[in-house]
């Protein structure tokens, strides 16, 4: 009894030292397969305008998808929500939005928002309402402008461009319609929120419009306004649309690889072939 209790112990025991090198093994095997296996698929969700914000974001989602990266994107139609958004963690990024408008977003907010590149430009146009020439302007015409501070100021730059108003010395991207310093023809400046400009065109001369809202309206500044921004206005060096990120998020392989995305030769002809004009690539 006793050699055969012996025996059973023997074996019992080379089984136990069988299982922990299989678990040992195992554990290699593992520790093999996440340090050279395909990384975890990531996800991103970045906030934009639907036009032509979502539309250009929409045309990179494949190529994301080959690095392993999942692109959700969520439309927003305003412009204060994707900024909090973002600032809360709801995003990972946001694309609507300009540097001026980020800069005073930031300093009212006390958000911590920072561009990491830009990728396209809008200008701004002038477009018919009620009255369909500039050079037959009425006396009290009105005019809609966006009533966010830097969209204003760069409607009455363009305005200024045309010879329809004066602004005061040195105001510049500052302006509002208290800087005017001649009014020959006694023009009303209307503020309006920047979404609604398209739709106050039954109801005004003329409006001022962002050119992502009057391509969501069906207009296109190469085509329908009567005025647009030169592309070496002041306007044009300082409005491009940025991809805006969380400060300290600037080098997430993710984003990087957004960026990269979105500044590339495909996107580029995208642009150009889709917006006709009334969007610019600047990379």
């Amino acid at each position: 009894m006793k050699k055969k209790t012996i025996i059973v112990a023997l074996i019992v025991l080379a089984l136990a030292f069988a299982g922990l090198s299989a678990c040992g093994k195992d554990k290699d095997d593992s520790a093999g397969a996440d340090e050279g296996g395909a990384k975890e698929n990531v996800t991103i969700t970045v906030g934009a305008s639907p036009t032509p914000h979502a539309e250009i974001l929409n045309e990179v989602v494949s190529d994301l998808a080959e690095q392993g990266i999942t692109l959700k994107v969520q439309e927003f139609t305003d412009y204060v929500l994707p900024n909090t958004a973002l600032d809360e963690g709801e995003l990972d990024a946001n694309y609507f939005q300009h540097t001026p408008y980020l800069d005073e977003f930031n300093a009212e907010k006390g958000t911590k928002i920072v561009s990491i590149a830009p990728i396209h430009y809008e200008p701004f146009g002038v477009y018919p309402g009620k009255s369909k020439s500039l050079a037959d302007i009425q006396d009290g015409a009105k005019i809609a402008v966006p009533n966010d501070a830097t969209n204003e100021a760069r409607a009455l730059l363009l305005l200024e461009a045309n010879g329809l108003i004066k602004l005061k010395d040195g105001v510049g991207l500052a302006a509002t319609k208290n800087d005017i310093a001649e009014n020959a023809k006694n023009i009303d400046i209307v503020e309006i929120e920047a979404a609604q400009l398209p739709k106050s065109l039954p109801d005004v001369d003329f409006a001022v419009i962002n050119g992502n809202y009057a391509l969501e309206a069906g207009l296109n500044a190469a085509d329908d306004a009567l005025a647009v921004e030169a592309q070496d206005s002041l306007a044009a060096e300082t409005f491009a649309n940025i991809i805006a990120i969380r400060e300290g998020d600037e080098n997430r392989p993710e984003l990087q690889a957004l960026v990269k995305a979105l500044q590339s030769d495909k996107v580029k002809a995208f642009i150009e072939k889709n917006y006709k004009g009334a969007v610019v690539p600047v990379f």
